[in-house]
Formats: C-alpha cells, structure tokens, sequence
C-alpha cells in the first residue's frame, strides 16, 4: 500500500484522466501530488523531462498524459498520435527508470486490439492480426508503452506496469466536434438540437457498431487499485464487461438531453471497429468492479458540461 505521504506524479494531470486520478488520490488522503501542465513541462522535450526527475524525484508515477481524440481527429492527425504519444511516454517511462521510481502505471487504449479480433476482448488477443486502420498510429504508440513497460521491467526490474481502459466519459472531457470521442460529441449534438429545434441530429456511421463505456471516475479508483495491488507484466483491462449499439447510446443520450426529434445515421462516415468489447475477468479476479452506471454516467456528464445547472 502507498504512503499518504508518497511523492506522486500525475503526467496529464488536467486531462480527463489525468483529473479523475488526481480527484481520487486527494480524496483517499494522498496530498504530496507533483503537478505540471503542458506549459510548465512538455513531455515530448527529453531534456525537460530529465529535469524533472532529476529535481523533483517521484516516488509514483501515473502515465496518463496522451494526445487522444475520437475518429476524426486520429485518421487526421496521424503524424501527431504517433510522434507525441511516444515521446510522451518513452521520455516519462526512461527517466522513470533512470530517478528510481518505486512504481509506474501506464494508461493505454482498448484501440490496441486487432480490428477483428475474438469478442470479449482478452489480453492475449494483443498482436494477433490488423489494426482499425483510422487509429493505427494512437494504438501503435499504446502497444509501444506497454512493452516498454515490460522491457524496463524484464531489463532492470522496473515494478511499471499497464492498464488498457475502456471507452472513457465525464468530468473535463472534451466537447470539440472535430476532435472528440463519441460520447462527449454525441452530448453536445443532441444539446445543440435541443437548444436550436432542430428536427433531426445526424450520427456518423450505421449505428450497430458496439461499444463498452466507462466513466473516468471508475477508470481512477481502479488505477490506485492497480498501483497498490497489481504488479504483474503484461497489461491488464480495465472496463465493466457490458455493451451497447451506438444507436442505442444515441436514443439514450437523447433521452437523457431531452431531444425529441429525429436520429438520422449517415452510412456515408465510417463505423470504426464494428464491435469492441472488454474481458474483465482478470480485474474481477483480483477483487476491483466498476460501480457508476452508464445512465447514471450520462447525466452526471451532462451535467458536468455545463449543458445544465
């Protein structure tokens, strides 16, 4: 178990992730918390980085510094989600090794499955066939961290370990049409329409692809979960095992909004992975469930965006 006294570093701490992690240990009594923004610290700049370290000297560190974003933002940007996330990560996890950190616990994606692979997603399916195409340089980058992770561990007995989430939602999310993931989209959309009367909201794809959610929140206790409790190579799901249509996550968003008029599909835009969901019985195994569910998610979210008092 770690010192209420522990020096912790949080990378990415006013992410959506990042945040929830930091919420988290300030509530169960964690108050030595080594903060920078990306102003004060650019992750990607290695001479920085082993500044930090060097002064600063964390005994935990949480990875959850990312350059992320939903379908169009990683087909777009494809260069960005490659050259960043490495060398956020490979700079974090090296001078990690290089300062002594007790422990680090790298955050990845559910993206790093093959786009086709056996359903639940379980953690040996890792590599066994093709990428989703549209996020390939984000998952390639992911896949990279984790067996850096495990390098540093086999190589210098590093206690660093991996934690691929689910589809994430809530607090500090972001709402940019162009740049973010479909819940976040979904919500402002389905506001929007709301707001202005719109007869019908337009959803990209189909909308039978399914996905898993999860809210941050979730994401974070199971983090510290892991960081005391869990330290095995590899990586490790994190999610809650259940799923739904991207149709049905529209009629619920627009329940939750209160829109009432039409949800058109565009079958023109991609689908994205047609199914995607997590195994998380090695999390159930050692004792950590999630306990926020989707509905009662949505509206907390929906809240927190400032879309309603």
């Amino acid at each position: 178990m770690m010192n209420k006294s522990a020096k912790i570093f949080v990378a990415g701490h006013r992410g959506m992730v990042g945040s929830a992690i930091v919420r988290k240990l300030q509530a169960s009594g964690f108050s030595n918390l080594v903060l920078r923004s990306s102003a004060e610290l650019d992750l990607r700049e290695g001479a920085a980085v082993r500044s930090f370290f060097q002064a600063e000297k964390p005994e935990y560190v949480f990875l959850a510094a990312a350059k992320v974003g939903g379908i169009v933002a990683n087909n777009t940007y494809r260069a960005e989600f490659l050259y960043d996330n490495l060398m956020i990560q490979s700079n974090v996890i090296h001078e990690s090794y290089k300062a002594g950190v007790t422990k680090l616990l790298f955050l990845g994606s559910s993206c790093i499955y093959p786009k086709l692979a056996p359903q639940p997603l379980k953690e040996e399916y890792l590599l066994t066939g093709l990428l989703e195409p549209t996020n390939e340089p984000y998952a390639i980058a992911k896949i990279a961290g984790i067996k850096m992770c495990d390098a540093y561990r086999s190589q210098y007995g590093c206690h660093f370990i991996s934690a691929m989430p689910t589809n994430l939602y809530g607090p500090n999310d972001n709402y940019d049409l162009q740049t973010s993931h479909v819940i976040p989209a979904l919500l402002r959309k389905f506001h929007e329409a709301k707001t202005k009367g719109s007869a019908e909201v337009v959803v990209w794809g189909t909308g039978t692809p399914l996905r898993e959610f999860m809210h941050v929140d979730d994401l974070a206790d199971a983090s510290l979960f892991l960081m005391e409790r869990f330290d095995e190579p590899g990586f490790i799901n994190v999610g809650t095992g259940s799923e739904l249509s991207i149709r049905q996550l529209s009629e619920l968003i627009a329940r939750i909004v209160g829109y009432d008029g039409r949800i058109v599909f565009d079958t023109t835009k991609p689908d994205g992975t047609p199914r995607k969901l997590m195994d998380v019985g090695k999390m159930k195994a050692i004792g950590w469930v999630h306990t926020i569910g989707l509905e009662q998610g949505l509206r907390e979210a929906y809240r927190a965006a400032g879309f309603v008092s």
